[in-house]
């Protein structure tokens, strides 16, 4: 029987890592593994983005692809949290646990997502290369490509590329394209979208800034009343950190927080605009980000929501990470969930190539319970964290003092830490384990030389 042809649509963590695992069979020659086609919306890879994390079985994925050397000489650095105020002072912090054990606020994996994303690429690359010189289809990648249509029957899914208005067919369609998936839309219904949206009331931007003064290899922590945040955060760059700005908006009473969040980035004007508004005159050092979220480059602003579907497969589609189980940023488990879906994604169609039923179906096993644990929590704990007052900021300050000072923060994140580091580990499909990948090196050698 042909190899399976697969398309799957976004290069972001999820859709590289699986087509990666999906030749990592060894029971298969070059010729009989899958014919992988990635699809890219962007023109070229997207390399911008803020910090993330991997934790728990994410590591082990990462491990199986030979990168965890590669990733831990990429992050950003961070040392934990700190907690601040308008004077800048420090009333607690929590730092991170760099043998990995216990998962604090900050894991000991802090990567920015483009850098990550630019690891796994550049991996998948090398290992479809080895496959196509041993007579292999390996991975194609079309960059600045959607799909325009998408219909699917027992035998196939025919797709159009929009651009081009090239037609093909494919066995299996795998949506790895985000919160906002289009491949989600289109094969399960664009009407049913805000079903699945599970939308928090929080918004937020997030955007690039030169280092000040005050900046520190910590997430410096500031609140305002109003229920609004900001976090400084160091990122792989000596020179640049990250900012972030959020407010919390549970009563809804500003409407056009949502309301840019769905004109997406047509509408970055606006939205900086709002975020000037919001924090303006908010004391600490709000004006110096405001001043350099004016010019910035890669401004991003979203609504934080979750994507909540009884089945992540219709038909010969299926969805992977946050285009199927998005579990909000809150959560500091979407890119281990990318990584994990990947895995559980690539061994479930590997097993049962000629069964997509069967494998779509040990893919929902072995992961719902994943992503239940990762998304069950309330918008109460953001609340309490982001006082509406000076008083309630006050409050929540001393309780974090105490928490820290007294010893039970550590205690708090070895029993609850994130929730799905406690739940299983990798099924074994008995994929091939590859050796660190020293490649990485070369990649930013030009611009970091430090990591060498």
């Amino acid at each position: 029987m042909a190899p399976l042809n697969i398309l799957i649509v976004g290069l972001g963590i999820a859709g590289p890592s699986l087509a990666s695992l999906l030749l990592l069979d060894p029971t298969q020659a070059a010729e009989e593994k899958p014919q992988i086609t990635i699809l890219e919306r962007s023109s070229e890879l997207r390399s911008t983005g803020q910090s993330v994390d991997v934790r728990g079985v994410g590591v082990d994925v990462i491990r199986r692809l030979g990168l965890e050397t590669a990733i831990r000489a990429s992050t950003t650095g961070e040392e934990g949290v700190q907690f601040v105020d308008e004077s800048n002072a420090i009333w607690a912090q929590m730092a991170a646990d760099k043998s990995g054990k216990v998962q604090t606020g900050t894991s000991d994996i802090e990567i920015l997502r483009g850098r990550l994303a630019s690891i796994i690429y550049e991996r998948s690359k090398v290992i479809s290369a080895e496959v196509q010189a041993k007579g292999g289809k390996g991975i194609e990648y079309i960059f600045g490509g959607v799909l325009d249509q998408l219909e699917q029957d027992e035998k196939s899914v025919r797709v159009r590329f929009a651009k081009s208005g090239e037609r093909r067919s494919f066995d299996v369609v795998v949506g790895a394209d985000g919160l906002a998936s289009m491949t989600r839309r289109q094969a399960f219904g664009a009407e049913d979208e805000e079903k699945r949206m599970y939308r928090l009331p929080l918004y937020g931007a997030a955007f690039s800034i030169p280092k000040g003064k005050n900046d520190v290899e910590w997430r410096r922590w500031f609140n305002a009343p109003g229920r609004r945040g900001v976090m400084v955060r160091p990122t792989h760059d000596p020179e640049m950190w990250s900012a972030a700005m959020f407010v919390i908006d549970a009563a809804d009473k500003d409407k056009r927080l949502l309301d840019v969040a769905h004109e997406g980035a047509r509408t970055v004007e606006r939205q900086k605009s709002l975020m000037k508004e919001k924090f303006e005159g908010a004391g600490w050092e709000c004006t110096r980000l405001l001043e350099a979220m004016e010019t910035t480059e890669d401004f991003y602003y979203s609504t934080i929501a979750q994507v909540r579907m009884k089945k992540w497969s219709q038909r010969r589609v299926v969805l992977l990470g946050d285009a199927g189980y998005c579990a909000s940023p809150i959560s500091g488990m979407g890119t281990t969930l990318a990584l994990t879906g990947a895995y559980n994604l690539a061994g479930s169609l590997l097993r049962n190539p000629n069964n997509l039923n069967a494998a779509f179906a040990q893919y929902e096993t072995l992961m719902r319970p994943v992503v239940n644990k990762a998304q069950d929590f309330t918008i109460t704990g953001p609340m309490m964290m982001n006082p509406d007052t000076w008083w309630g900021i006050w409050m929540r300050n001393a309780l974090v003092w105490f928490i820290c000072w007294s010893g039970l923060a550590m205690l708090m994140f070895k029993v609850a830490g994130p929730k799905a580091d406690k739940v299983g580990g990798l099924t074994d499909f008995a994929l091939e384990k590859l050796p660190e990948w020293n490649g990485w090196r070369e990649l930013w050698k030009p611009k970091d030389p430090k990591y060498l």
